[in-house]
């Protein structure tokens, strides 16, 4: 088993990789939907009905099926020997940034139940000001990889 995981490790981290960038398109696409949402249409208009399965289907779609490959595949990853010296920080910090990561896709997945119900309560500032927490779980995530401190 380890030998394939060996052998497979560059199309691995390839697929893993295209999860995460259809992944963070749809974690910065959704919450700026929900700034159009909140602030140019009301429950049950036309624009309301328009965003309501434009939200369903990136949340989904695209952003379930990439959060599940991206998960497999890093846990793949992860599992490959010599990959992960999981004695230093970054792996850690990195774990902990995706677990937030996961967190946010899921807080995501009840807002989008909440316009869908017409039950919305946050204003397009409110969503604005979350669509920063992905921003910054990334940096994290890419500096933890790269810079491997």
């Amino acid at each position: 088993m380890t030998d394939f995981l060996t052998l497979a490790y560059p199309w691995m981290k390839s697929i893993h990789i295209m999860a995460v960038i259809t992944w963070m398109a749809g974690i910065f696409y959704l919450p700026r939907l929900f700034v159009y949402h909140a602030e140019q249409s009301k429950p049950g208009d036309s624009r309301d009905q328009i965003f309501t399965v434009m939200e369903f289907k990136l949340y989904r779609y695209i952003m379930n099926p990439s959060i599940i490959v991206v998960w497999v595949f890093g846990l793949i990853l992860a599992m490959t020997p010599g990959i992960v010296d999981w004695s230093a920080l970054w792996p850690w910090a990195k774990a902990a940034a995706v677990i937030a990561m996961t967190w946010f896709h899921m807080w995501l997945g009840q807002r989008r139940k909440e316009f869908a119900a017409g039950a919305n309560v946050l204003s397009g500032r409110n969503y604005r000001i979350m669509n920063e927490v992905p921003t910054i779980l990334m940096i994290v995530i890419v500096v933890a990889v790269v810079v491997k401190f």
